[in-house]
């Protein structure tokens, strides 16, 4: 096989990796039932209050989950004990009806409680049996391109039998137990995080008892290099994608007839994975500002060439970052089924060519509303792509460009003026949140040809915020600044 065809091949395999490990799945972070608990592959905990005193219990939880015809069944199966030798075992079953808005690009759901048992037996021998579980709760979805956000509410109330030994005597009475909370989150490719606060009012025959959890799963995937230290070697170093998962929560109690105040961290954190990444070889960015961000691009796949040179002075065209955002968050396309028919689908503009295996990622962009074309008849595929137009493709991705002020304001930016109309929100959103800074005399340029360079820059900020700043915002600005 000649040399020339020995690199095809070897392009064509890097390309099938690399499609490979960007469409790996990543799991949703979820907080596992209603009771403040933490879970990980091995070992779940949770702190019960019902006996006017934290019993801290430790053991084995599975959760399961089955989706048909827009309903969704969700299964918690606990078998606990304390180090004490108190037990606690409960199964509960959710069901929640799902309605897609298709128009809006939002999924409402509604939950209720299918059925339940659950039974705490102490070392006293003191048993409490929950009798009665009313639940409710009720979600909102807003699916955007790259980031889906949720939020919900949820009203319960548990009543459970106390059965005590007194003497020769088993004497029985109620607790009640009242459950306010919320829950917000969000998932992309790169990430999700599930925060949690449920109020609890606990009503005994010896008094009132009150327990606020805070509890917040989180999944991430964070891109480390790594240096190759031996000198002799092709290659320098190149990067990884570590996936982990960790889960952290906070009971806060007031129980004035026994136990009185206090509060119990747990947390739990899995095993850590990674996938190592390809290794760019591109001759001509060892001394250029922008190679940290062009080679984490490469590696993922984002920027896929097949030339050594990258070329990062010149101009990023409007195809190719399209394409970039895309796979960055690894926007989903549905592939057709094959046909024995001759098929006759035509690209949406004059300029695209259905062939192009790039295709599939800007007809998505162009349907869900992230990139705009031209005209009717061309998209701009090669045309060079501004500033302002990087910045509101991006911001659309996200959803986010409606959280700017009501129209007529104005930038903080001296050239305002020169910012387009339609880019104006989104140049707003993109500079509170982070991703884009003006130049020293706080001009943002929005009409600048983004070099591919500084389009990578912008690119990995982008990916960032996917990877770091929701998690911040979803969990440590709510948990302690709440």
């Amino acid at each position: 096989m000649s040399s020339k065809n020995m690199q095809k091949l070897f392009i064509l395999m890097l390309s099938v990796l690399l499609a490979f490990t960007l469409l790996i799945p990543m799991a949703s972070a979820k907080v596992p039932d209603f009771n403040g608990g933490v879970l990980d592959e091995y070992e779940y905990e949770e702190v019960f209050f019902l006996a006017g005193y934290p019993i801290h219990f430790t053991g084995k939880a599975t959760v399961t989950e089955k989706e048909n015809k827009n309903q969704l069944t969700e299964t918690y199966k606990f078998t606990l004990a304390s180090n004490a030798g108190d037990k606690l075992t409960r199964n509960v079953v959710y069901v929640s009806d799902l309605k897609n808005h298709e128009t809006k690009g939002q999924t409402t759901s509604n939950t209720s409680v299918k059925s339940y048992t659950e039974k705490v037996i102490l070392a006293n021998k003191t048993t409490y049996t929950l009798d009665d579980y009313q639940f409710s709760q009720g979600s909102v979805v807003d699916n955007r391109p790259a980031t889906d956000y949720y939020s919900g509410n949820v009203i319960a109330r548990k009543i459970y039998i106390r059965s005590a030994k007194v003497g020769r005597n088993t004497e029985k009475d109620k607790i009640t137990v009242y459950m306010d909370g919320r829950n917000v989150g969000y998932k992309n490719f790169w990430g999700s995080t599930d925060t949690q606060f449920i109020d609890y009012e606990i009503e005994t025959p010896e008094g009132t008892a009150f327990v606020t959890s805070k509890v917040s799963d989180s999944k991430s995937r964070v891109l480390e290099y790594e240096q190759h230290t031996p000198s002799l070697s092709s290659f320098v170093g190149g990067h990884s994608v570590i996936s982990s998962s960790n889960i952290v929560s906070e009971y806060e109690y007031n129980i004035p007839y026994y136990a009185g105040t206090g509060t119990i961290y747990l947390n739990k954190e899995k095993t850590p994975k990674i996938e190592r990444l390809i290794v760019p070889k591109f001759r001509d960015i060892a001394n250029h500002w922008s190679k940290p961000n062009i080679e984490k691009l490469y590696s993922l796949g984002i920027l896929d060439e097949s030339s050594n040179f990258f070329s990062p002075n010149a101009a990023m065209k409007k195809d190719l970052f399209t394409v970039g955002v895309a796979k960055a968050v690894d926007l989903r396309v549905l592939e057709e089924k094959p046909t024995n028919k001759k098929s006759t689908k035509k690209a949406l503009f004059e300029d695209l060519d259905i062939k192009d295996p790039n295709y599939v990622y800007i007809e998505s962009a162009l349907n869900k509303g992230i990139v705009s074309p031209v005209n009717k008849e061309k998209f701009g595929a090669n045309d060079s792509i501004t500033r302002a137009q990087a910045v509101t493709i991006i911001v659309r991705s996200l959803g986010l460009e409606g959280r700017a002020p009501t129209p007529g304001y104005t930038t903080k930016f001296i050239d305002d003026n020169k910012i387009p109309k339609e880019a104006k929100d989104s140049i707003y959103v993109a500079s509170e949140l982070g991703l884009i800074d003006p130049d020293k005399k706080n001009r943002i340029n929005p009409n600048e040809v983004l070099t591919r360079g500084k389009a990578s820059q912008l690119l990995v900020r982008y990916l960032n915020f996917l990877e770091s700043d929701l998690k911040q915002n979803y969990r440590d600005d709510m948990l302690y600044f709440n």
